[in-house]
């Protein structure tokens, strides 16, 4: 794919309305990041990890008193905060402590409400599209994440703490959620795009090891 090519996606990208971004394997496509880059979009680079068949399902780590664990369905109340938190957590990238807390995931839900994601993601998780799992404490999800099943294989996306509640275990315990709910419905291999080697660690835990080089093209911010 040249430069024009990726002009010519992105054009079309925006009449659809959907985001201009690219993801793709680095060592399964490498011309392709000269390419992306020659058009103005910036390239982040992230682990790539599979945790495969032989991998034994790990027991769920524990937390701390009433910290709940569990998968969230379609009229869960927990629902919202579910899909809100990760966004509070991926504008704090890392795994250090930062001062988005319970105020802000409250302040992200109200803003949310009415935009049908919550309406959406019910019904994907109806259809076994998604299944979306959460570390819950005073009917708030603290930490969420999801899965989304495509016969034997399935993909761990969005997993993230409200950056109060970090260096607490719930990410590694939403994801062990995640990975025994996979296997519940007969998935073998399990992968995710980790968001950085700091984050590569904690999934390491669980068992998932780095197979190659996940990379995203997005424009500048």
């Amino acid at each position: 794919m040249s430069a024009d090519d990726v002009t010519r996606v992105r054009v079309r990208q925006r009449e659809l309305g959907i985001p201009e971004s690219f993801e793709w394997v680095a060592e399964t496509t490498p011309s392709l990041r000269d390419a992306v880059e020659r058009t103005g979009l910036v390239v982040h680079e992230h682990p790539l990890m599979v945790l495969g068949p032989e991998a034994p399902t790990r027991a769920v780590a524990d937390v701390a008193d009433g910290v709940v664990l569990r998968t969230v369905g379609p009229g869960d109340p927990v629902l919202p905060s579910a899909l809100a938190v990760p966004y509070l957590a991926f504008a704090e990238p890392g795994t250090r402590t930062g001062p988005a807390g319970v105020p802000e995931l409250d302040e992200a839900v109200r803003g949310r409400a009415g935009d049908g994601s919550v309406d959406r993601m019910a019904a994907r998780i109806l259809s076994g599209l998604t299944c979306v799992a959460a570390a819950v404490e005073d009917g708030r999800a603290l930490c969420a994440g999801q899965h989304q099943p495509v016969g034997a294989v399935s993909e761990i996306v969005g997993v993230g703490t409200l950056p109060t509640a970090r260096r607490r275990g719930l990410a590694l315990a939403v994801t062990a959620v995640l990975v025994a709910d996979a296997r519940s419905r007969g998935v073998e291999a399990v992968f995710l795009s980790a968001g950085g080697e700091d984050v590569a660690r904690i999934y390491a835990r669980l068992g998932f090891r780095q197979v190659a080089t996940a990379l995203i093209a997005e424009p500048v911010e």
